[in-house]
């Protein structure tokens, strides 16, 4: 099997970057109706994912950020009604994520209208092909992992 060219390397990695400013663009426009950005979206999407009385810090890890970072974000969503902070049962200094009846609903309209962005950004993609991508991104994943770069789990919408 040939080893791609530098320039074909270059080209994957900028390609990248720029399609993940666009898929982020296309989010937040797509939930502009529900009063979420991706910023504030991918919470309570990730929040409801990981279940009820998910840490902080492991919401802030899925997310790919640092824990203070999101405390903003959170802050909004709690003021929202979206979401509760709470007092961790098994660590005091440890607060635990839970989604209100509000930001259940929200997170299910959401995660129907992520379907729907994404099924069409993918329309006249093979399984095949989208199989191929995918593979890719693993073993970048499992490179970047060796490198110390960190790789998050697939936890993104």
């Amino acid at each position: 099997m040939p080893t791609p060219s530098d320039s074909q390397l270059m080209a994957t990695t900028a390609n990248l970057m720029v399609l993940s400013r666009a898929y982020r663009g296309a989010a937040d426009k797509a939930l502009v109706d529900y009063g979420l950005s991706q910023a504030t979206a991918w919470p309570v999407i990730l929040a409801g994912r990981l279940g009820d009385g998910v840490r902080q810090g492991a919401l802030a890890e899925a997310l790919g950020v640092e824990g203070p970072s999101l405390v903003r974000v959170l802050d909004q969503l709690v003021a929202a009604g979206l979401m509760e902070r709470r007092e961790d049962p098994h660590d005091r200094r440890a607060r635990t994520l839970h989604l209100t009846e509000a930001g259940h609903a929200l997170r299910a309209q959401v995660e129907d209208v992520l379907v729907e962005l994404r099924r069409r950004i993918f329309n006249g993609i093979s399984e095949s092909d989208l199989e191929a991508c995918l593979r890719v991104f693993d073993a970048m994943k499992v490179s970047l992992g060796r490198s110390g770069a960190g790789a998050q789990e697939d936890a993104r919408p």
